[in-house]
């Protein structure tokens, strides 16, 4: 049976929000997936505008590649925490990293649930 353990996000200080810094690829680090090919991490991420324009944020998916490994989506200002990422699946050390078409606005948190076989 599967095991199951709430984790922080490794791109996180303390479980901290991370500031977004970058504007292009490859963006600021937000989680470094479980290695191997056994478990699997399930990603939570929630993201908000601290800026006063809309800004848009994307999320490199374990890749570089756009827009294969890209998810994107647009952010209002001040309009609080937004789902961005609704609990996918990583493994095998892949990255997810973030940019923004504006730096030091965005902010990301949320935590992970590491499936242990």
């Amino acid at each position: 049976m599967a095991s199951f353990s709430k984790l922080k996000l490794s791109g996180s200080t303390n479980g901290r929000l991370i500031k977004v810094t970058a504007t292009s690829s490859p963006g600021t680090v937000i989680h470094t997936a479980v290695s191997g090919t056994i478990d699997y991490d399930e990603v939570w991420l929630y993201a908000m505008n601290q800026g006063t324009t809309d800004t848009a944020l994307t999320i490199e998916w374990g890749g570089t590649t756009d827009p294969d490994d890209r998810i994107t989506t647009t952010l209002l200002p001040k309009a609080g925490l937004t789902l961005v990422v609704p609990g996918l699946v990583l493994q095998n050390e892949n990255n997810v990293r973030a940019f923004a078409s504006t730096a030091n606005v965005i902010l990301i948190g949320g935590y992970v649930n590491r499936i242990q076989a």
